[in-house]
């Protein structure tokens, strides 16, 4: 997938492109400018840190069951936000996690990025999209109420909240793996 161009709805231009090996040093020094709540929504636990091993998890992917968006300014200087989504082996469900720098909140960009991620899922055929959030996380749960997911308990846990909704993306256009010949 190549490079994009989004514009929220109070006109911040992104530039969104998927992670990399390479981009590790990036997200490292990203996750310093979250809050701990928001880190603590992200990856739903404590933490004041995000370490090696979860820096890994969000680069070292197969781009294909596995994105990881990540958003910067439009001239490219700053890492503003990031949204992995996880597709199950049938491309039936996915879920989405989303984190934003806390000097970027209330500019749109977790709306923008939700839709960015939304149309993504379709393309691959995905039928349902959730996230797992935190009870606690109302302003993420609300956005998502306004994208028209519906909130539901998680089971197991009564801290969390599941959030789906349903895509309309076509079942039958799973992705391929590309295979290259040898000569």
């Amino acid at each position: 997938m190549a490079e994009q161009f989004l514009t929220t709805r109070t006109g911040l231009r992104l530039r969104v492109r998927p992670a990399t090996t390479a981009d590790d040093p990036t997200i490292a020094e990203f996750f310093t400018h979250v809050t701990r709540e928001d880190l603590r929504f992200r990856f739903l636990s404590a933490m004041n840190v995000v370490g090696p091993s979860q820096i890994a998890a969000l680069t070292h992917i197969d781009h294909n069951q596995t994105e990881n968006f990540l958003v910067f300014s439009a001239d490219g200087s700053t890492m503003i936000a990031t949204a992995m989504l996880a597709c199950d082996a049938a491309y039936d469900k996915a879920e989405v996690a989303i984190a934003i720098r806390g000097d970027h909140k209330h500019e749109g960009v977790g709306w923008e990025l939700l839709a960015h991620v939304a149309r993504h899922a379709e393309t691959l055929g995905v039928h349902t999209l959730e996230s797992i959030e935190s009870r606690d996380n109302h302003a993420a749960i609300e956005l998502e109420r306004d994208m028209g997911f519906v909130a539901a308990a998680y089971p197991g846990d009564a801290t969390l909240v599941l959030v789906s909704r349903t895509l309309a993306g076509d079942a039958g256009s799973k992705p391929t793996i590309p295979v290259t010949a040898d000569a």
